[in-house]
């Protein structure tokens, strides 16, 4: 054969083997990652046949990856406003134990860049910290604690804190638990930060279970179905073994699962125990009952049965986290965010009894305002927890839960009687029937504020009510408590990330300044981690000019 042919002919070898190479190798990796997954014995692998069940990852004409679109979903939210005391003495809200904001902003920022707005809920950022409040006495499930002094950011105003600490209870005090693992094992799970870690987070909370629990698995993909049937929770390698043989792939009958969850949970039902449903998901919904409102009355109900809702976020890219606030709300349960081992540790080992088992139901707080001595005032956060005055005394509103050690902070912006402040008041017409006026006993007294509060036992049905009164003794912010600071700082974070209308002064310094100050004794490192991610948003916003 001729030499130059040979060369040649080999020359367009060479190239075909270096065009070859790197699709075989994609193939062997694809092959031998799906080869290493177990199959889950309940659902089988569901064929890739439509386009909406085809992976995200999608190429250019040149072969390059092309980013998979992000499709999070966030409902909007309106900083509450100022309101006079005059027009509107009364505010009240449900409480909120939620902490699934901080953390998925923790998860932005620490990816290199800024959350949107939308992700910023205050006081769910607030409520990530514990804070030393006093344990309750008596019967009592939780204590309030109050404290009021100058606003950080607005001198001028003054900030007001409310604290509710919820009862500690020992592990082997709390009641037994009939707990539904409901776990989301769609096509969209299948990322290492969602169904590998959340299998890694439900191992950590079945070690925590005893003989007197009960632990059943239910998932769901292109249909539901039950992996585990009802389960001692000495049983370990039983139940974690189910876990791990769980594999993603398919749509997803969210609102189906959920059905059966909750048709498990009821027929296990313990009259004087935990009833749970703990559902883990990315909150993709796209199959089966997935509207919200078919999901919320199938919520609703069971709640009114005695079954309990946790929700657990996992993943991104495609996070519903409007969705999934809105169920766990609903069925009288919380919502976190788990990115990362150590979040699942706070969650399912740390803070075990608040996440499962609740002390107190239904909690509503109502403030009313000395117009006396108050101007104006904002709730700051709690936008979508905001209840009508009425609804306070109306024991078949449904409000918020708190766990057993649990905490609860609120803090309100007030404008004193008597100060010029930059923030503008809206206007209300005088009355052309009615006139309000002022006590005269609201001017001999110091009380700025009564703090009322509503909460009912987790099995009744009447609510209970405490009220305490607020004294201003005009403490300076430099002798404020740490609670005070850290809470302050915190909340200026927000109002910084969110772009507040109300941030006034605000700016990352002056948060990391207050963090450092009221750091206080920080054994699990969490306000540590917060200092740090103060510094990484201030370098951040630097790279970004």
């Amino acid at each position: 054969m001729n030499k130059k042919v040979t060369n040649h002919r080999q020359h367009w070898q060479v190239k075909l083997l270096l065009f070859c190479f790197p699709l075989l190798i994609l193939t062997a990796c694809d092959r031998g990652e799906r080869a290493s997954k177990p199959q889950s014995s309940a659902i089988p692998p569901t064929p890739a046949a439509s386009i909406d069940e085809a992976p995200t990852i999608t190429r250019s004409a040149d072969n390059a990856v092309q980013p998979t679109p992000n499709t999070e979903q966030y409902n909007r939210i309106e900083d509450n406003q100022f309101v006079t005391v005059k027009n509107q003495p009364l505010s009240t809200f449900s409480i909120d134990v939620d902490t699934a904001s901080y953390s998925n902003v923790r998860r932005f920022i620490n990816e290199g860049q800024m959350p949107p707005k939308d992700a910023v809920r205050i006081e769910e950022m607030i409520n990530y910290f514990t804070y030393d409040y006093p344990q309750p006495n008596g019967d009592r499930p939780f204590t309030i604690s109050t404290e009021i002094s100058q606003t950080p950011w607005n001198p001028k105003h003054k900030l007001v804190q409310i604290g509710l600490q919820g009862k500690r209870i020992a592990s082997e005090n709390i009641p037994p638990s009939n707990l539904v693992f409901l776990i989301d094992v769609s096509g969209s799970m299948e990322d290492p930060n969602k169904l590998p870690l959340l299998q890694t987070s439900f191992r950590l909370l079945t070690n925590q279970l005893t003989a007197k629990d009960t632990v059943s698995i239910v998932v769901y993909a292109g249909n539901a179905g039950l992996v585990l049937p009802p389960t001692p929770g000495n049983q370990k390698n039983k139940i974690i073994s189910a876990i791990y043989n769980l594999k993603a792939g398919g749509s997803t009958a969210g609102g189906e699962g959920i059905k059966l969850a909750y048709e498990i949970a009821k027929q296990n039902f313990l009259p004087s125990g935990n009833n749970r449903v703990i559902l883990a998901t990315d909150g993709d919904f796209n199959v089966g009952i997935s509207s919200d409102g078919e999901l919320v009355r199938l919520i609703e109900d069971y709640r009114n049965q005695g079954v309990f809702l946790t929700v657990l976020g996992f993943g991104m890219g495609n996070l519903k986290d409007a969705k999934m606030e809105q169920l766990a709300d609903k069925g009288n349960g919380n919502y976190a965010y788990i990115d990362n081992l150590q979040e699942a540790k706070k969650v399912l080992i740390t803070q075990m009894g608040g996440t499962i088992f609740t002390i107190a139901k239904d909690v509503k707080i109502q403030v009313e305002f000395n117009p006396a001595k108050v101007q104006a005032y904002r709730l700051i956060g709690y936008e979508n927890r905001m209840l009508q005055a009425e609804d306070f005394n109306n024991d078949k509103k449904d409000a918020g839960e708190l766990g057993a050690g649990h905490s609860v902070t609120a803090l309100y912006e007030i404008i004193p009687v008597g100060v010029q402040s930059d923030v503008k008041l809206s206007p209300v017409d005088s009355l052309r029937y009615q006139q309000n006026q002022v006590d005269s006993q609201a001017y001999q007294n110091n009380e700025l504020m009564l703090v009322k509060l509503r909460y009912k036992e987790p099995k009744d049905t009447i609510s209970k009510l405490i009220t305490q009164p607020l004294i201003d003794e005009n403490v300076s912010f430099t002798n404020a408590s740490n609670n005070l600071k850290f809470a302050a700082a915190v909340a200026e974070f927000g109002m910084i990330l969110r772009d507040s209308e109300f941030k006034g002064t605000a700016n990352l310094d002056q948060v990391l300044e207050l963090a450092r100050q009221s750091k206080d004794v920080d054994l699990a490192g969490y306000r540590a981690e917060f200092i740090n991610l103060v510094e990484k948003t201030k370098s951040l916003a630097v790279s970004q000019r």
